[in-house]
């Protein structure tokens, strides 16, 4: 090898046949490779966990089930309105957004065990397994190779007869041996177009695998939207609450600060901060309730946070 990079020695070339193998097999374990570290990061953004799934595949132990982050967050947000109260419109809001969130951590881990187990094991098979054969065949044709130059320049080097006799009968033999290892190498290079083949039929399982979790998060997300639809507007938006200006009322609990617009003067009536308006219609006005609030005397009025109040 050292006579070959001074140029002291022959060195035998590959056929173009052999060698464009060899660009395409190397071809493909580069983005092999690439493709499959950046679907690991797709599926799993957290490095530290992908580390661990890493670390107990080695010990061939199963990792410790733990939420994901669409199932975390489902889980603070039913908390949250179980909290708030199921009875609230916010509370039952929250409760619903929960679940679906669940929902969509269940489509997720299936989504990821699916894209493992028919898209990831096959890419990496072929980097730990038949590329490997190939990088240790390749390996051993360079050898041959090697032993075949250096018995050429062995021959040439040759004065005597029986000298060269023996060198020719070396030749003979290395050239045997190169052509060979040559060979097997070329079967297994061929193998890549198989490859390709292969990882076709598993990049349409994972397309398939995606277009399913996509599918169910939409169709999640549509019925939850329809859900949340089914509340008045006012509980679902704080833009969508019109403007008010206090009024003068009669018997207001210390807790209610401001009044709807303009609502008719009645006696013991509740008009505060604590009502919110809606709309009104066939001269009457409605007013949503702020907060819970519990009468002080007779003169006042028990109220629910987000009942509806009609005032005429």
């Amino acid at each position: 090898f050292t006579e070959e990079k001074l140029g002291q020695a022959e060195k035998t070339e590959l056929d173009a046949h052999l060698e464009n193998l060899l660009s395409k097999a190397e071809c493909t374990k580069l983005w092999t490779e690439k493709i499959m570290k950046q679907t690991e990061v797709l599926l799993q953004p957290n490095p530290n966990a992908r580390i661990e799934e890493f670390v107990y595949e080695k010990l061939d132990r199963k990792a410790p089930s733990r939420m994901n982050n669409p199932e975390l967050l489902g889980q603070y947000m039913i908390d949250a309105g179980n909290e708030f109260g199921p009875g609230t419109a916010y509370g039952n809001a929250l409760i619903k957004c929960g679940e679906t969130q669940k929902r969509i951590g269940a489509a997720d881990r299936e989504l990821i065990q699916t894209s493992a187990i028919n898209f990831l094991t096959p890419l990496r098979n072929f980097i730990e397994g038949d590329y490997k054969t190939i990088t240790k065949e390749r390996k051993l044709l360079q050898n041959k190779r090697l032993d075949l130059d250096a018995a050429k320049t062995r021959l040439k080097k040759a004065k005597v007869a029986e000298a060269r006799a023996a060198s020719e009968q070396e030749v003979r033999i290395t050239q045997s041996e190169f052509d060979r290892q040559a060979e097997i190498t070329r079967l297994l290079l061929e193998g890549i177009s198989s490859t390709h083949a292969h990882h076709l039929r598993c990049l349409n399982d994972f397309v398939e695998a995606q277009m399913t979790y996509y599918a169910q998060c939409y169709q999640y997300m549509l019925d939850l939207q329809k859900q949340l639809g089914s509340f008045p507007s006012t509980f679902l938006s704080n833009n969508n609450q019109s403007s008010t200006t206090p009024v003068q009322s009669v018997s207001t609990p210390s807790v209610l600060a401001s009044a709807s617009a303009s609502l008719p003067s009645v006696s013991n009536s509740i008009v505060t901060s604590g009502l919110s308006e809606l709309k009104s219609s066939s001269g009457s006005r409605k007013a949503r309730v702020l907060y819970d609030y519990d009468a002080a005397n007779s003169s006042e009025l028990s109220l629910l946070a987000d009942e509806v109040r009609v005032f005429y």
